[in-house]
């Protein structure tokens, strides 16, 4: 009885092994699904990540540029260069290239082997050959140099401008060249006739007049 039982038996458990290992499968099958949504989750979640660092990145370069040039901007503004229109012979009116520069008042300094007081000027920037050229004449005689100019001479002078840019209130100190032409004989008496300004540099005030007598020195070396 018992050998005949076993045949029987074992062909009762095929259909279980089976269903259980279409079950493990099925299991399988759903972990692996599992695993990855998982992974697709982390990598949506990666690339969200990395969208918003590529925004923000772009953002704040764009940002930067910005910001870098409107530093550039504000400072070209900040930035100070005079140039002369010639409206006579005996003077000079003065403007600020940028037409965002507006001058409230200059200060025209002169070399101390000239031994005059320094110019003023308010809401009208200009040079006047009155100003310093009869000390020019005598430095000019001292150093016995040309009765006529060869060419435009030079005088160095520092200009302390005051200026406004969007109502912001600047400062700029730089050692200027006055460009000039002499004619004329003593006897009979001289003509300075003011051609231009050239900007030399910028400089500091505590140091400005040392370096204007420097360059009056290297102009003017006999005076």
């Amino acid at each position: 009885m018992t050998d005949q039982l076993k045949p029987e038996s074992s062909a009762e458990n095929r259909p279980h092994a089976k269903a259980e290992v279409r079950a493990a499968e099925a299991a399988a099958i759903r972990r692996r699904w599992i695993t990855l949504g998982e992974v697709l989750a982390v990598l949506a979640v990666i690339i969200s990540a990395l969208t918003l660092w590529n925004n923000w990145s772009e953002r704040h370069a764009s940002d930067a540029v910005k910001n870098a040039d409107a530093a550039k901007a504000s400072a070209r503004a900040g930035t100070l260069l005079l140039v002369a229109i010639n409206s006579g012979k005996s003077e000079l009116v003065l403007k600020p290239g940028s037409a965002e520069q507006s001058v409230q008042s200059q200060q025209i300094s002169f070399p101390s082997a000239l031994g005059i007081a320094p110019a003023e000027t308010t809401g009208e920037p200009r040079l006047e050959a009155a100003w310093f050229d009869s000390a020019l004449k005598k430095a000019r005689s001292d150093a016995q140099m040309p009765d006529d100019s060869r060419g435009d001479e030079r005088l160095p002078v520092i200009i302390t401008t005051h200026f406004l840019v969007d109502g912001e209130p600047h400062e700029d100190v730089a050692l200027y060249d006055i460009g000039y032409s002499i004619s004329g004989r003593w006897l009979g008496g001289h003509s300075v006739t003011l051609r231009g300004v050239s900007l030399v540099s910028r400089t500091k005030g505590n140091h400005a007049q040392a370096a204007l007598d420097a360059r009056w020195s290297r102009l003017f070396p006999k005076t």
